[in-house]
């Protein structure tokens, strides 16, 4: 084959499309925390305009994750069912209303009835955010190969930490110029553009996208696996309920976010309170340990996808948790006792970016074990995961509203030990029937 015809045939030869449906579940995850954690950067604000105290703060966050824990699984065997297109479709255009009510409710009620659309707004929010990584699961299960599921959930994940840092320091300086209502609002509008683009682009399987060429799907061995937008049978449904590894791999996701809830929706008025960061300051310094978790989602990603490629799926995936959550705890005990508040700071970032690393091991072990049913098993390790916010949530409003935020730092770096131990007893690679 003379030089021209080489370069023809790689000319003609067409990007891999799973690479484009992967940017749109980027963006969307990046959404999707800029959504959630408008309310905690907007909270200092809120709390003396709106007369709210922090413990009701607290149990605005609370609702959030009571309706998104609650609806993980329903929302995983629905979305399997409808399909990704769609439903990130509906819960997108709904979360976007939702998250608008926060500034806009304040202009026509007050008092105990505004507190209660507040608290609406957020159980509607949860619920629509509820089946949305068990829906980036399955879509990366067929968009995928197996290979690369640890490296494209670490990737997805980063934009968990690009999302959480991006919020506190565009709304903290866009509070300072146009204040918390305004901002918020010009935050949230964005997100329509990118529904309207996934629409257009986006598809279920790579069969049913008309981009998607014979080389890229012999790639991915679609004839050896079921289509994940199948809907799940009972029989199915039960199987999934009562693997012993995923029900141990959900407890264990559950402990690990106590520690992610904690840092993510309290770090801003950490900094303000104990610290005494200014507004500003607090908003960029918030942003650190979501930066540092970006980072260490997508460097967990590639240290998983290459572990498990070295030892298989039971040793490999389980390696980074045992290192990384540990370690995280021993970060924590160090934000409890420094009196430094940057080496506080430090300690925080460290500790997220540690507690990060993890995900793309947790998301690929349950795409191991559901497999034709990874948005089921997905819903159902996120759920556990989101039982540990909603532990969390309330307790550090509890504790930080008397002024004693070393206490929750100390529970969290027990709670990050116990998450490594119970991987001591997980097997994602072991055979299952259906």
């Amino acid at each position: 084959m003379s030089f021209a015809t080489s370069a023809a045939s790689a000319v003609r030869r067409p990007a891999r499309v799973r690479w484009r449906i992967f940017l749109f579940l980027f963006a969307f995850t990046f959404a999707a925390y800029v959504q959630r954690t408008m309310l905690s950067v907007a909270a200092e604000r809120m709390m003396p305009e709106l007369g709210l105290t922090q413990v009701q703060i607290g149990w605005l966050e609370t609702a959030f994750l009571t309706t998104y824990a609650a609806l993980q699984f329903p929302g995983g065997v629905l979305g399997q069912a409808v399909g990704a297109r769609i439903m990130f479709v509906v819960c997108g255009v709904v979360g976007v209303a939702a998250t608008l009510a926060t500034p806009l409710l304040p202009a026509i009620s007050a008092g105990t009835v505004l507190f209660g659309g507040l608290v609406a707004a957020q159980l509607v929010l949860g619920a629509v955010q509820a089946p949305f990584f068990g829906l980036l699961s399955g879509t990366l299960e067929r968009w995928f190969p197996s290979r690369q599921w640890a490296l494209t959930q670490g990737l997805s994940s980063g934009g968990i930490g690009l999302g959480a840092a991006a919020a506190p320091a565009v709304i903290a300086s866009l509070m300072v110029v146009i204040g918390w209502r305004a901002a918020l609002v010009w935050v949230a509008l964005p997100v329509l553009v990118l529904i309207g683009l996934w629409w257009r682009d986006g598809r279920n399987t790579p069969h049913e996208h008309p981009d998607v060429g014979p080389d890229e799907l012999q790639e991915l061995d679609l004839s050896a696996r079921e289509p994940s937008t199948q809907p799940a049978s009972l029989r199915r449904v039960l199987r999934l309920l009562l693997d012993r590894d995923l029900l141990g791999l959900s407890v264990s996701y559950l402990a690990m976010n106590f520690v992610f809830y904690m840092i993510s929706f309290w770090s801003f008025l950490y900094l303000i309170q104990a610290r005494h960061f200014s507004e500003l300051q607090g908003g960029f310094g918030a942003a650190a340990p979501p930066l540092a978790g970006a980072l260490g989602a997508m460097l967990g990603g590639f240290t998983g996808s290459a572990l498990t490629a070295r030892f298989g799926a039971k040793v490999g995936l389980r390696i980074t948790p045992l290192i990384a959550l540990p370690a995280a705890g021993l970060c924590l005990l160090l934000v409890a006792h420094t009196d430094q508040a940057m080496v506080a700071l430090a300690g925080l970032a460290l500790a997220f970016g540690l507690v990060e690393m993890t995900e793309g091991s947790y998301w690929a072990a349950s795409m191991e074990i559901g497999r034709e049913d990874a948005v089921a098993a997905g819903g159902l390790l996120n759920t556990g995961g989101n039982l540990g916010g909603i532990v969390a949530t309330p307790l550090v409003a509890a504790l930080s509203a008397h002024g004693n935020w070393n206490a929750p730092f100390l529970v969290g770096a027990g709670f990050a030990l116990a998450g490594a131990l119970i991987w001591l007893v997980i097997d994602p690679g072991k055979r299952r029937t259906a």
